[in-house]
């Protein structure tokens, strides 16, 4: 079966619709001024608690929710969980800003259904291009946040394992394109530097996260370094502090 890119989020050019869910009320107010500043992005609502935050998205129906894991009454990661249920597959994405602290926090996150994400102190432009990836149906982590999860998988027993079978049905293209995937580039800058359309970029992944039976990029990753497809080095990415580690449209890292 082959997995079919989702088409973007507002093919019509109408503007991205942001919920910004932040604690602390200067930082909400300064997010909030960031991103209506931006082109095809505007606000629609804000929240300082987890319970608003849910209501906020009900009400507003936003496509991208940036949310403080920190939130009180109830967290930031339970938040998610209830926005992500209560909306139909892939209609609202969760970016969420997280500490440099706690692995539990980042395995709740995803098991929440958040898109992506971001430190807390990542730089203004990293957030703008998380909240239009998520808003494209993509999924993204920060480079040091995804370093520590597939360093997790890794370092799990009974970790995934692919067969000669499996690595043999990857074409020369489907290898280059996981390598670049692993070094932190985004689809658009895979496609750059492969001279190639962004649309055939995602065509070769998914056809990849089929043929390895990968579940989401995490996995794809993982495998290509087990199977040594890939091996750790220099990222690639113009973003070095806050790129976007992996980006792909699939349904909030469930099955695909």
């Amino acid at each position: 079966m082959e997995i079919v890119a989702a088409e973007e989020p507002h093919p019509d050019g109408s503007p991205v619709r942001v919920l910004v869910a932040v604690r602390e009320g200067l930082l909400r107010a300064s997010l909030r001024f960031l991103l209506e500043r931006q082109d095809a992005i505007t606000v629609v609502a804000d929240a300082g608690t987890g319970a608003a935050a849910v209501a906020a998205a009900s009400s507003a129906q936003p496509d991208v929710v940036v949310m403080d894991a920190a939130l009180p009454a109830p967290g930031g990661v339970e938040a998610t969980r209830r926005i992500v249920a209560g909306r139909k597959p892939r209609a609202t994405g969760v970016v969420l800003l997280v500490d440099s602290s706690g692995d539990d926090v980042l395995f709740a996150a995803l098991r929440a259904g958040a898109a992506g994400l971001l430190l807390r102190d990542a730089e203004p432009g990293a957030l703008v291009e998380a909240v239009r990836v998520v808003a494209a149906g993509e999924t993204l982590l920060a480079p040091p946040l995804a370093t520590r999860l597939v360093e997790d998988f890794v370092s799990r027993p009974g970790r995934l394992q692919a067969s000669p079978e499996q690595l043999d049905e990857l074409t020369s293209r489907e290898r280059e394109v996981i390598a670049l995937v692993e070094s932190g580039l985004s689809n658009e800058e895979i496609a750059e530097r492969l001279v190639v359309t962004r649309a055939t970029v995602k065509t070769h992944v998914s056809r990849a996260l089929c043929k390895l039976h990968a579940r989401d990029r995490a996995q794809l990753v993982v495998l290509a370094y087990e199977c040594g497809l890939v091996s750790p080095g220099p990222r690639w990415s113009r973003h070095a502090d806050a790129s976007l580690a992996f980006s792909a449209r699939i349904p909030r890292l469930r099955a695909a």
